[in-house]
């Protein structure tokens, strides 16, 4: 099991048990939801939480809004 996975079960419990229930809000696509699960998924925990969580911060009524997809992984090849 990957450090993330709990993680991940956390937000997919958020977007199934509780998001549901309440006004549709994020100002991004895909959803901030969504868009943490690809960050941990692509970057790990520490990263991949950072940006989600840098994210969430974000997504609020005088903040920007529009696609914003999770920054894709560097290569770190060394020569």
């Amino acid at each position: 099991m990957k450090v993330t996975t709990p993680f991940v079960l956390l937000v997919r419990f958020y977007q199934t048990a509780i998001s549901p229930f309440t006004p549709a809000s994020c100002r991004f696509e895909p959803t901030c939801s969504t868009y943490m699960i690809q960050a941990l998924q692509t970057h790990g925990l520490f990263y991949g939480g950072y940006l989600g969580i840098k994210r969430i911060l974000s997504c609020h009524p005088w903040g920007r809004t529009g696609y914003d997809p999770v920054p894709e992984k560097k290569c770190s090849h060394k020569h």
